[in-house]
């Protein structure tokens, strides 16, 4: 019944992707702050009682962060947009003929710090999506459903996220056992003391891992043709080369009509080279997390949210990129906010997983 509840941890991750994709589509504060409600609505009534599921939160302090840097940047560096109404003019700094284009000071303008303001609230937005994903999904459970390929780095992922909260727990156990003996545990000789103990146990334990590692038969491979190795190669190189351009035509605005197609070239390919690679590995999965009908959905409704703005985008501008010259007050658009609230479909469709 428990394994039941679970979905699948890479559905969580493709639907806060795609609710980020489709905030990159749009500078409209009030369909990027309806993403953001989608989402924390989402993570509100999903997110697990774990350690890692409370990183949603300073995805949120990060979020604020980056706003209110692009909002400095923009009123301390001066910003291309013209604007007509100063709210507050700086003492501007003069600088030498080679830095043309860069300004210290001087006026600020409202519709300098409003561009700024969309722009900044979009990368925040962004940066939210996938503080979702980091909150919903169980990176455990995410490693350990990656493909045959890529099973050596997962596994050593894994350790790593085994190992440090063992070292963590060393050092406080090691400081309240000199407290207690009434020993030094801060400064340089309580830290050069409580390390030497950490590193051997951190030694041991690596050690001990090894051997079992060893006795399971980790990094044994199968043997494969040199044909089937050159295709995987190939396949898995061009495909990554295909997310990185198509990911770049997405972002801008003169890559619009290639980008997707590139995109989805580009992440088939690297799929069938991963599907490839797997044959080297010669393993079984306890217990593998199933991609049921409600991971289906969860995706199909953040696509759904991805592609409703896209196509808003291309073909009413104007309501999703509001104007900053002249200053007018953004309008929130009936039919992509209604798109917008497709996003919401995992609350009601998914319960929540047992802590």
């Amino acid at each position: 019944m428990r394994d039941q509840a679970r979905l699948h941890p890479g559905a969580w991750w493709l639907w806060a992707l795609a609710l980020g994709t489709a905030a990159t589509r749009t500078t409209n504060p009030l369909l990027l702050a309806l993403l953001i409600a989608v989402s924390a609505y989402v993570v509100a009534t999903h997110r697990p009682d774990t350690p890692w599921a409370r990183s949603y939160s300073a995805f949120l302090r990060l979020a604020l962060a980056v706003l209110l840097i692009r909002l400095f940047f923009a009123a301390a560096l001066g910003s291309p947009i013209p604007g007509t109404h100063v709210i507050v003019t700086l003492p501007e700094v003069p600088l030498p003929r080679w830095a043309q284009g860069i300004r210290l000071g001087g006026e600020i303008t409202a519709e300098a710090l409003t561009f700024a303001l969309y722009d900044g609230l979009r990368l925040a937005t962004l940066l939210i999506c996938v503080g979702a994903a980091n909150a919903l999904a169980n990176p455990a459970r995410l490693l350990k459903s990656l493909p045959g390929a890529l099973y050596e780095t997962g596994v050593a992922v894994v350790v790593a996220l085994t190992f440090a909260p063992h070292l963590i727990a060393d050092v406080q156990r090691l400081r309240a056992a000199r407290r207690l003996r009434g020993r030094p545990d801060k400064g340089v000789r309580g830290l050069l003391q409580v390390g030497l103990p950490v590193l051997e146990g951190a030694l041991e334990r690596s050690v001990a891992l090894a051997a079992a590692m060893d006795a399971r038969g980790y990094g044994r491979t199968a043997r494969v043709p040199a044909a089937v190795r050159r295709t995987t190669t190939a396949l898995t190189l061009g495909g990554l080369l295909g997310v990185c351009a198509g990911t770049y035509g997405l972002l801008t605005a003169e890559g619009g009509t290639y980008g997707l197609p590139v995109l989805l070239t580009g992440v088939a390919a690297a799929l069938a080279g991963l599907h490839l690679g797997g044959r080297r590995s010669l393993r079984t999965r306890y217990r593998p997390d199933r991609w049921d009908a409600r991971a289906w959905l969860v995706t199909a409704s953040g696509a759904t949210v991805a592609a409703l703005l896209a196509l808003a985008a291309a073909h009413a501008p104007a309501a999703l990129h509001p104007g900053v010259v002249p200053l007018v007050a953004p309008t929130l658009p009936l039919w992509p906010a209604a798109a917008v609230l497709l996003g919401l479909l995992p609350a009601f469709v998914v319960p929540k997983e047992p802590s």
